[in-house]
């Protein structure tokens, strides 16, 4: 059942990562591409019918996490407990500026809004990065210090950063060297991914742009997924032992690498959606190609004092899991059905649909 479960929580944060992911992208293409007001409409149309939607993902996503691996989900959203609540104050900023923008019909209005919007999306697609990094390189589980721990065995917490930024040392934070270049190739990765969103769903003048601003971020990001692989050794050991000992998850890696080839020829694409496509992919590759990499590990731990948190003495009982199927089955068929009317309702482009007008 841990497996089970392991795998129905991966499902919802990919399914988090691509819809939500290209609501931060069109985000970061709205502060930093789009000039015109007609660009910037274009972009809020792109996501408007979508993006408060794509956040159930998150919540039952965090809705498992509790009842399937309550250790962990305590753990966690302790020892980040600065980054999470960063977190959901940039969820309440980025909503309220799609929100509030159209309210007043004033220059300096909007851009205050804009910004919010704006800034927003790029520091969640940086932090969703960061904690990413933070998975992969591990924690210092129960606060250990010359062989003793101050906390409980599955607690700790972390500072924004430490004073070295080094990923090895016994003070770790949030923000180290190898988790910054995570985070940074998540808002490359997400950038790109919601321009393709956009060319996808809109026929907006600023499309043609976006087709050269993918080409080349790709370059930038095809260098930061090869620098990431080559330092993983120095935070963890023997990383790619998994896909040794296990060679069919190298569909994973084979993924990651044939959305990112794919981006290459997006001056081509005959279809708009076709770069969303090779996107979704390169997303879903790279994630679960990382979490294949540290499995069973949920969150790894940086001494030898404490054990890591695994799928296994992190899960409730099997009790638990075993009722909550059921449940779980109910409730994921109404989700699916919902983004089923959703997608048919605003199928094909959405230049005609207006947002945030009032």
């Amino acid at each position: 059942m841990e497996f089970f479960w392991y795998l129905i929580l991966g499902g919802m944060l990919a399914m988090y990562m691509i819809l939500d992911g290209y609501d931060f992208g069109a985000g970061i293409i709205h502060l930093f591409f789009a000039k015109s007001e007609s660009d910037k409409k274009a972009i809020t149309r792109a996501i408007g019918p979508y993006w408060d939607a794509n956040e159930v993902w998150l919540i039952a996503g965090g809705g498992v996490l509790f009842f399937a691996f309550p250790v962990l989900y305590a753990s966690a959203f302790s020892g980040f407990y600065l980054p999470l609540i960063m977190i959901l104050w940039l969820l309440i900023f980025r909503a309220i500026g799609l929100e509030l923008r159209g309210l007043v019909d004033n220059q300096l209005w909007r851009i205050v809004w804009d910004k919010a919007f704006g800034i927003s999306s790029l520091l969640l697609a940086l932090f969703f990065g960061l904690a990413l990094g933070n998975i992969v390189r591990g924690v210092n589980l129960g606060e250990v210090k010359n062989g003793v721990s101050a906390f409980e065995a599955h607690y700790f917490f972390l500072p924004l950063w430490n004073a070295t930024l080094d990923p090895l040392s016994d003070n770790l934070g949030v923000i180290d060297w190898f988790t910054l270049m995570l985070g940074i190739i998540g808002v490359v990765s997400l950038t790109m991914h919601g321009a393709n969103w956009i060319i996808f769903k809109t026929n907006s003048s600023i499309n043609k742009k976006l087709k050269e601003v993918v080409f080349k971020l790709n370059f930038v990001l095809l260098a930061l997924v090869i620098t990431s692989l080559l330092t993983w050794h120095i935070v963890k050991p023997k990383p790619f032992e998994n896909f040794i000992n296990h060679p069919i998850v190298w569909i994973f890696p084979v993924l990651t690498f044939a959305g990112i080839g794919g981006l290459f020829r997006i001056k081509g694409f005959k279809k708009d959606g076709t770069g969303f496509l090779f996107s979704s992919v390169y997303l879903i590759g790279g994630l679960f190609s990382t979490v294949t990499a540290i499995f069973p590990n949920l969150l790894p731990s940086t001494n030898t004092t404490n054990p890591s948190l695994t799928i296994y003495n992190s899960a409730a009982p099997n009790y638990g899991l075993s009722v909550s199927t059921p449940w779980f089955a109910i409730g994921i068929m109404l989700v699916i059905m919902y983004f089923v009317i959703q997608f048919k309702v605003f199928k094909g482009k959405l230049d005609d649909i207006e947002y945030g007008e009032h």
